[in-house]
C-alpha cells in the first residue's frame, strides 16, 4: 500500500554569494539545517558562460569526510583531482567524489565551452559519511548521461534517471557508502509519477524550474518555494508537472552522528577538524597544480 510521506517544511531557494558566484543554497537554511545524510545542496546557474563571464572556475581545493556530488544539467566542466583522474563533465553527467581522508580537486567550464560560450547549471550536493569511513581511502566515479538508467511514467511525458539507489526494479551506477537514492527528472507538461521511498528515509524533492503539484495538494513553483522535506512516515513520494519541469529527489538512511563543519572538512568534532587543515597544509591529501 501506497503511503505518501507528508510535507514537513516548504522552503524558499535563497540566493548566496560564494566569492564571484552567486547561486542558490536551499540547504542550509535558517529553518533545515540539513537533510541527514545529505548537509548541502548549492544550486548554480543558469549562466551565461563566455570570454567575459566565467565566475565558476573553481581551482584546487581540498575535501574531507563526506562526498561532495556533481549533477550537470547545462553546458560541460572539466574535473580534475590529487588522485590522478581528468575528465569532461558534460550535461547529464554525475561526478561523486569520496573525500575520505583527503582529496584535492578543481573543476570549471573547458577553455573550450568558455570560448564558445553557453548555458552552465548544475547541483552540488554534500553527502555526510558516517565516522567510520570519515577517514577511508578516497575515490572519484563520473558516469555519463548515456549510462544512466532511466525510469518514464505511462505518460512518456517524465524522464528519470536513477543515479544512486533504486527504483522500479532499476538500479544506480554509483557505488555508495550508505543507504541513499539520488534521482533526477526532467518532465514535460502533464506527467505524473509515484516515487518509492523507504519510510525510514528522510528525504527532500528540489525544483529547479517549473512548477509541480507534490502529493496532490502542495505546489513548489520556481521563484517561490522550491523545496520541500518530508516526514518518516510513509513509503512514497508523488508529483506532478505542471509545466515543463527539473527537479531532483534525494533520499537517504540518517547517519545521526554530530556533525563539525569548517570550510570544506565536515568531521565529527572539532579536534578532526584541525587535524583536516593541519594535513593539507603539510601535503597529506595529495597536491594538484
Amino acid at each position: 500500500m501506497k503511503i505518501y510521506k507528508s510535507v514537513k517544511h516548504l522552503e524558499f531557494s535563497p540566493l548566496v554569494n560564494m566569492g564571484l558566484i552567486r547561486l542558490r543554497q536551499p540547504i542550509p537554511t535558517q529553518d533545515v539545517e540539513n537533510v541527514d545524510p545529505f548537509i548541502l545542496l548549492h544550486h548554480y546557474g543558469p549562466y551565461a558562460i563566455s570570454e567575459f563571464n566565467n565566475p565558476f572556475d573553481l581551482g584546487p581545493h581540498p575535501h574531507r569526510g563526506f562526498e561532495p556530488i556533481t549533477l550537470l544539467f547545462q553546458g560541460e566542466q572539466l574535473h580534475r583531482d590529487s588522485l590522478g583522474n581528468e575528465s569532461l563533465v558534460e550535461a547529464g553527467d554525475v561526478q561523486w567524489t569520496t573525500a575520505g581522508r583527503g582529496i584535492i580537486h578543481a573543476e570549471g567550464p573547458t577553455k573550450e565551452f568558455v570560448k564558445k560560450g553557453g548555458e552552465l547549471e548544475g547541483i552540488q550536493l554534500w553527502l555526510n559519511l558516517p565516522a567510520k569511513d570519515k577517514m577511508m581511502t578516497p575515490n572519484y566515479q563520473h558516469v555519463k548521461s548515456k549510462q544512466i538508467p532511466v525510469v518514464n511514467d505511462d505518460s512518456g511525458n517524465i524522464t528519470m534517471k536513477i543515479v544512486a539507489g533504486s527504483q522500479k526494479e532499476k538500479a544506480g551506477l554509483i557505488t555508495t557508502q550508505t543507504e541513499v537514492n539520488v534521482f533526477t527528472v526532467e518532465a514535460e507538461e502533464g506527467g505524473e509519477m509515484i516515487i518509492d521511498i523507504p519510510e525510514n528515509h528522510a528525504s527532500t524533492l528540489y525544483l529547479l524550474d517549473g512548477e509541480v503539484n507534490v502529493n496532490n495538494d502542495v505546489l513548489l513553483k520556481k521563484g517561490e518555494h522550491q523545496l520541500a522535506v518530508f516526514n518518516k512516515d510513509g513509503n512514497a513520494i508523488k508529483f506532478a508537472s505542471n509545466k515543463k519541469s527539473k527537479l531532483i529527489i534525494l533520499s537517504g538512511v540518517p547517519i545521526e552522528e554530530k556533525v563539525a563543519q569548517y570550510g570544506p572538512y565536515v568531521m565529527n568534532n572539532q579536534t578532526e577538524l584541525l587535524e583536516a587543515m593541519r594535513d593539507y597544509q603539510q601535503g597529506k591529501m595529495g597536491y594538484l597544480y
